[in-house]
């Protein structure tokens, strides 16, 4: 199977009910859905699984029915409930979607898949011919990224097309936008010691520590509802100090003493309300956009 699905919820309500059909509408058939539960009490999960024609089986899991799985388990947060998700999920490819969140298009794992493939025969030329390559590319596993829709500004959010340290640093994609190798969450899931980063710490894992090839498709992978749990004021600041202390532990001192010299000459804080503004969210990201490509096209020939 090429796709596990991971939606996690707490009395998510029709929240729950629309992001999974925005699955189910996929062209695509090549995937399971993994619904993890925290023990949601508003009729939300039982609705679901009446719906998809699902008998009853325990309080643990509570039905497997075609492509959907719902498990039910308490768990400490939202980390922890996808690292429990990670459990039951048997796909090649692991994505996660948080309740309010849809695929954007019906054809979006689709065009995904064919781009995974494409990039897989290109990256494995005949082993023969470039068998240390073929023997480098098959040790690390890859993360696969694209763009995402913010529905609150209606703004196509650009992704960094080429992964760097600075990348790493500033802007990584969110995992609303990213297809992980399962490797990287089975060996290692979620540090739930971060409330709010522990996504952006998992990714700076892969890249540093699991050495995983990160690739850009250009896709719109999600419409990300925005406005949740990350995006309160005592959690942007928390967000602030976890990201303080994540960069730390992955990039020596001057590097990261460089790379916020860097954001503060290049007037961060503007660029973060122009992106979040209705107003100018749109041509703010359609600039980045322009920026990215530029930067990408120029790398290629470097190499």
């Amino acid at each position: 199977m090429r796709f596990s699905i991971i939606v996690v919820c707490l009395n998510e309500g029709e929240r729950l009910h629309k992001t999974i059909g925005s699955i189910l509408e996929q062209t695509e058939e090549d995937y399971e859905i993994i619904v993890k539960d925290g023990g949601s009490t508003d009729g939300s999960v039982e609705e679901l699984a009446g719906v998809a024609g699902f008998e009853k089986d325990s309080s643990e899991v509570c039905a497997e029915n075609g492509k959907i799985k719902i498990y039910r388990e308490k768990d400490t947060g939202i980390y922890d409930a996808m690292n429990q998700a990670v459990r039951h999920a048997s796909g090649k490819y692991i994505f996660f979607l948080n309740c309010g969140d849809y695929l954007y298009q019906k054809d979006v794992l689709s065009r995904i898949k064919h781009l995974m493939e494409a990039e897989e025969n290109r990256a494995a030329p005949d082993a023969a011919a470039q068998p240390e390559q073929v023997k480098t590319q098959g040790k690390h596993p890859r993360i696969y990224y694209g763009n995402i829709q913010e529905r609150m500004t209606g703004a196509l959010v650009q992704s960094n097309p080429k992964m760097d340290d600075f990348g790493c640093y500033r802007n990584v994609p969110c995992h609303q936008a990213c297809f992980y190798d399962r490797r990287l969450l089975v060996s290692r899931g979620f540090d739930t010691s971060y409330l709010v980063r522990a996504d952006y710490e998992h990714f700076l894992w892969c890249f540093y520590k699991a050495r995983a090839h990160t690739v850009f498709l250009p896709v719109t992978v999600a419409s990300y509802e925005g406005g949740g749990f990350s995006e309160t004021k005592e959690n942007v600041r928390r967000s602030a100090r976890e990201h303080r202390q994540i960069v730390g532990k992955y990039m020596p001192p001057g590097k990261v003493h460089k790379y916020r010299l860097l954001m503060l000459i290049t007037f961060a804080p503007v660029r973060t309300y122009l992106s979040h503004s209705p107003v100018t969210a749109g041509m703010y990201q359609r600039c980045k956009g322009i920026l990215y490509e530029g930067y990408r096209r120029l790398s290629g020939k470097k190499r």
